[in-house]
């Protein structure tokens, strides 16, 4: 029994590799122990990519809601790598520290009426916050009124392109993965009308239909030639859906490539 005890500790969890004189600990296993990988498999571990490396024909990867990453879930070796969203889908957990961070430092910047970018150490601050904020944590969407108990939670952001941001276009490609995640579903091209809420609680109609494309769907969201104009939408600038729960209704923000300075500081 020891015999095989020690012959196991020598060979590489992933590729059975018994001559590697440079073993490591990998994730932790479901018995509480750790995988033991040779070097070339622990380098991939370390670096983030074995589940890309060696699981790549696998079922059960799933995009990140926030920045479309794969990421290969129900698999033992990322389990610690994603969080599951409560309105469905995944995001990893990077993008999920990327967006507390955020939304804290867009909080305390408003408090001392800066760029949220000069204060990158602003969350380390404050304690953890619950994901539901009646008091508006994101600038973004503080006007849109809501309810004690009501929740406002992103789905996806959209970086505007040049035609994006072109009035004459006036519709924004919305990406397939949310297009078919978070928009309700549409059989036909024409399809439907959307009511959507922006930050100041103004109601818009845009459509929202797609295009056949090669036999597959382009998605876009028409009719924002007044929504470009009013909101002085650029290319580089974001716009950002959200979810308004109870209610399910969508609502929009607006995010500008550049930050206006407070007039105490316009001078300087």
């Amino acid at each position: 029994m020891a015999s095989a005890s020690s012959s196991s500790k020598s060979c590489c969890f992933q590729c059975h590799d018994s001559t590697s004189t440079c073993f490591r600990n990998g994730w932790r296993l479901r018995n509480g122990e750790r995988a033991n990988l040779c070097y070339r498999c622990s380098c991939v571990y370390e670096d983030g990519r074995f589940c890309e490396t060696f699981h790549s024909n696998d079922d059960g990867w799933r995009d990140c809601e926030s920045c479309g990453k794969l990421v290969h879930c129900g698999c033992v070796v990322s389990f610690n790598q994603y969080f599951l969203l409560d309105f469905g889908g995944v995001i990893c957990m990077e993008c999920s520290k990327k967006n507390l961070i955020l939304a804290r430092n867009r909080r305390y910047a408003r408090e001392f009426q800066t760029d949220p970018i000069n204060f990158p150490d602003l969350a380390k601050r404050v304690q953890s916050e619950p994901h539901c904020w009646p008091g508006g944590i994101d600038s973004d969407i503080q006007c849109i009124p809501r309810t004690n108990k009501s929740v406002l939670s992103p789905l996806f952001e959209k970086l505007l392109t040049a035609s994006d941001a072109d009035i004459r276009l006036g519709r924004i490609v919305i990406p397939k993965k949310y297009a078919e995640t978070f928009f309700p579903e549409i059989s036909e091209p024409k399809g439907i009308i959307m009511n959507i809420l922006d930050i100041e609680n103004k109601e818009w109609k845009f459509a929202f239909r797609y295009w056949p494309n090669c036999g597959s769907r382009t998605y876009v969201l028409e009719g924002l030639r007044e929504f470009l104009t009013v909101k002085k939408l650029q290319a580089g600038d974001t716009v950002t859906f959200y979810r308004v729960e109870p209610g399910g209704h969508m609502a929009i923000g607006i995010r500008k490539a550049s930050v206006v300075k407070p007039p105490h500081q316009a001078s300087t």
